[in-house]
């Protein structure tokens, strides 16, 4: 078996031979990574029930046919992505051609979570791809049936001098960063992102990075109460609540609080029965330690268990759990939840609960619920988030023509789509000359005098561009 730095030779010498280069070859490549998951897609669904108990139903959705959408928007746009991007010129550059050219950056490395350990890994895959990029794809050790089944797939579809798969933990991971890579995308916790751009800034390797954090939904004014509980508790609880994107918390009034406690008691006995353990629909935490974890976090709350809270360590279950009474200072509001625990805090008013979020971390969702445009729109231009979505959760990420990133301490840049395949190229600028309009160029030449100046500067100025 080759080592991690022979691996990373042989892609880089199949770049440098021009092999991703050409429009075909990258659709040929797109082309067998939709036949992968489409032919796979029975063993796909069973590593994400062996590793996470994803129902079908969403594991589908979230990781099977999200790729399939983002393969097909690629293939159809690929070619106008590739096409050189003509700007506006001005009179001392009239008869050039000046535009912009997409280049592939070179040998890319992609480290996936474990979350949706399928999504994550491919879609950025798709963007780097498309770009004409030679990708190394780390899926995480911790969904390690879904980890194994990649591994063994990607070469059997792709080509294997230009894209490969490697596997470890932490170690592993760190020894892989001590390659010279042209782009990292990292999806996962700030902690390790923090390591990756230290290592990253050795060999000044860009990066993007998918970090997540507190997801605020902020439910504030008029409101259908039924339709608001439902689409929060699908958007908190779809995949046990281990989603990036999750509403991390809701902030409302204290009589929006009580209209909501009901109808979400009820909603949730809708969507999972009386007894959520023994319910197909409903995944479990990913390992011992993640449930752990997350057991720890309740234990150190302060807030009150209104709903849910039952749990089973051997079963790596918790119930769908809705907490009140919740501090800003409560261990729940310390770090990301990342699991089916959604408390509750209670504001004043709609323009406190925006104070209470910009006083957080930017998140890399928002989520506005009102019936009241003035209220979502208040929230919309008074704070700042990777993502933002109104009366609904998790939805505006799955539409490959939005970027999907974060901002500040919830990401570095953004893919899906446009995004991914610029995030994967180097935009160069470029401008072809020939030997006309020598007279007018020899006006930047010495002897200087202030008519040449003149002349110039007025040649290159915006305002000679209208009279072209």
């Amino acid at each position: 078996m080759d080592t991690q730095s022979q691996v990373v030779d042989r892609l880089r010498a199949a770049f440098r031979a021009g092999t991703t280069m050409p429009e075909q070859f990258r659709r040929t490549q797109l082309t067998k990574l939709m036949s992968m998951v489409k032919d796979n897609e029975q063993l796909i669904l069973d590593a994400l029930h062996k590793d996470l108990a994803k129902p079908k139903f969403e594991a589908v959705l979230s990781e099977v046919d999200i790729v399939i959408n983002e393969l097909h928007y690629a293939i159809d746009n690929l070619s106008s992505w590739l096409k050189p991007e003509y700007v506006s010129k001005n009179l001392a550059t009239k008869l050039d051609d000046c535009f912009v050219q997409r280049q592939p950056l070179g040998v890319v490395l992609i480290i996936g979570p474990w979350n949706y350990p399928v999504q994550l890994i491919l879609i950025p895959l798709v963007a780097a791809i498309a770009a004409g990029n030679c990708a190394l794809i780390k899926p995480s050790e911790v969904s390690a049936a879904t980890d194994s089944l990649i591994a063994e797939l990607i070469p059997k579809y792709l080509s294997q001098d230009c894209y490969a798969v490697v596997h470890g933990g932490a170690d592993e991971t760190k020894a892989l960063l001590q390659n010279r890579f042209d782009h990292i995308l990292y999806t996962g916790s700030q902690t390790v992102a923090r390591s990756i751009l230290q290592a990253a800034s050795i060999h000044l390797t860009p990066v993007t990075l998918e970090l997540g954090g507190k997801c605020p939904c902020i439910i504030y004014g008029k409101i259908d109460i039924t339709v608001a509980a439902r689409r929060l508790a699908w958007a908190k609880f779809f995949n046990a609540g281990q989603s990036c994107v999750a509403p991390d918390y809701v902030l409302c009034s204290p009589a929006n609080r009580d209209a909501l406690l009901p109808a979400l008691r009820k909603i949730l006995e809708d969507f999972y029965g009386k007894d959520p353990q023994t319910c197909p629909d409903f995944s479990r935490i990913v390992s011992p330690r993640h449930w752990t974890r997350l057991m720890e976090l309740l234990g150190r709350s302060s807030g009150k268990v209104v709903l849910g809270g039952e749990s089973s360590q051997e079963d790596k279950y918790i119930a769908p759990t809705v907490m009140v009474d919740v501090a800003e200072d409560d261990a729940l509001m310390q770090e990301e939840i990342f699991g089916p625990i959604l408390p509750i805090l209670t504001v004043e008013s709609l323009e406190k609960g925006i104070e209470f979020i910009n006083r957080q971390e930017k998140p890399l969702a928002l989520y506005a619920f009102s019936d009241e445009s003035s209220v979502v729109n208040t929230v919309l231009e008074n704070t700042s988030s990777g993502g933002f979505c109104s009366n609904d959760g998790i939805l505006h990420m799955t539409l490959p023509s939005l970027p999907f990133g974060g901002v500040g301490f919830s990401g570095w840049g953004s893919y899906h789509g446009r995004w991914g395949f610029e995030a994967f190229s180097h935009r160069r600028a470029v401008m072809l000359r020939g030997w006309a309009l020598e007279r007018l160029n020899g006006l930047r030449y010495p002897p200087y005098t202030e008519n040449k100046l003149s002349w110039l500067r007025w040649s290159a100025s915006p305002k000679s561009c209208s009279l072209m």
